[in-house]
């Protein structure tokens, strides 16, 4: 019982709800192991935290000697796939594909251990497949069953367009779970509808159909959207400690328990004695740094975790800024600092993963701090000097040190 609570711990949704005691009793009677499948078109190899909240459930799974297979959607990813948004995902080189692949396997190693796992490519089968093959597949699911799909019916609602290749995508998806007869699959709330149509297959191919386990979906920085590189509100996996320490600090109160929850190792009760004492009236801060500290641990190492604290309240929390929203989010080291660069330019270097259009927008809506003063000229001269202080959008904090 207790390793069924374990499993089912933070989990938000079970498909058939007693799915899983049923898996774990076949196995066991039958003395194999579960095949867990996790499957990912790698078109972003950067992994966060909101990755982590479903590859710590594998990791579960793998310590209790069950088999993991991660399944990279390497045929998928070169046609391009639905993005859930108003409009499909753009295709991916074939280079594009291998690299992001293998970016995304190494970062795996953060949590699971990626020497018991089995990877493999979903191109094996699929580019395989003749065309009358393809078209029998695609015979056993009805439309009606795709406009299930949210984005799907409200597309079509509103007369988007939606192209034949991304009605295919979640079929395909489900075919994945036929070939590699997989016992539980994986993946945030967001993936239900794609998982269960693998459960419809495997029933199409007289097997004994999988379960659907579904991981709630970690909120960003934002406090709002759920953490995505796309929208800039993402503590990554690979992130150095200092900068995890200053982004978790930054997160709003009301994502307090929910990090608590899904981002740390704590035990049930340690959570419980932590949300205790933020309901009995602790300053937020100190919960968010015992978080914070949990999570960078997780990912470096205690000392790191120490030293990112130490830096933290040595470079922000001794100091008053008039500001009380400016809170740090990220510190950046920089060559050169006595020198003059142009405001676009600076923004541009320290938000590399924005267009220089984006940064010219945040710039003169005023979105840009230097020392606390709004600054809407995109060619003005700005002087570096360690210690200078600048702020990017909302949340962006950094201070340049030599």
């Amino acid at each position: 019982m207790e390793t069924i609570k374990k499993l089912k711990e933070n989990v938000e949704i079970i498909l058939p709800e007693n799915g899983l005691e049923d898996k774990l009793k076949q196995a066991k009677k039958n003395n194999r192991k579960l095949i867990i499948k996790l499957g990912f078109d790698p078109t972003a190899p950067d992994l966060h935290l909101g990755h982590a909240v479903v590859l710590k459930k594998l990791r579960e799974f793998q310590d209790l000697g069950h088999q993991v297979i991660i399944l990279v959607g390497d045929f998928t990813a070169r046609i391009g796939d639905p993005t859930g948004k108003n409009k499909s995902r753009k295709p991916l080189s074939v280079d594009a594909v291998k690299h992001n692949s293998e970016t995304y396997i190494n970062q795996l190693s953060k949590i699971i251990d990626v020497d018991k796992v089995k990877i493999v490519f979903n191109s094996t089968w699929l580019d395989k497949l003749s065309f009358t093959e393809v078209i029998q597949i695609l015979s056993n699911v009805t439309v009606a069953q795709l406009m299930h799909r949210n984005d799907f019916n409200k597309r079509f609602t509103e007369n988007t367009p939606i192209a034949m290749h991304e009605l295919v995508y979640p079929i395909l998806q489900g075919f994945d779970s036929v070939e590699i007869k997989a016992d539980i699959e994986m993946g945030g709330t967001d993936q239900l509808f794609n998982c269960t149509m693998g459960r419809k297959l495997q029933e199409t191919f007289k097997m004994n159909p999988q379960i659907v386990m579904c991981m709630p979906l970690l909120k960003g920085l934002d406090g709002k959207e759920k953490m995505s590189k796309s929208l800039n509100n993402i503590i990554g996996l690979t992130d150095e400690a200092k900068d995890m320490f200053g982004k978790t600090m930054s997160i709003p109160d009301h994502l307090i328990e929910e990090f608590l929850h899904l981002t740390t190792d704590f035990s049930l009760n340690e959570k419980q004695n932590i949300n205790n004492r933020l309901a009995n009236g602790e300053n937020p801060m100190e919960i968010k740094k015992i978080i914070a500290k949990n999570i960078i641990t997780q990912y470096h190492n205690a000392t790191k975790a120490q030293e990112a604290e130490e830096h933290f309240v040595k470079q922000f929390q001794n100091k008053k800024f008039e500001d009380k929203e400016f809170m740090p989010v990220l510190i950046k080291t920089i060559q050169h600092v006595n020198k003059t660069i142009k405001l676009i330019d600076l923004c541009v270097q320290l938000k590399s993963e924005l267009s220089k259009s984006a940064i010219r927008r945040l710039i003169e809506s005023g979105a840009i701090q230097i020392n606390l003063k709004k600054n809407k000229d995109i060619n003005s001269n700005i002087k570096l000097h360690s210690g200078i202080k600048i702020k990017i959008g909302k949340r962006d904090f950094y201070e340049l040190v030599e």
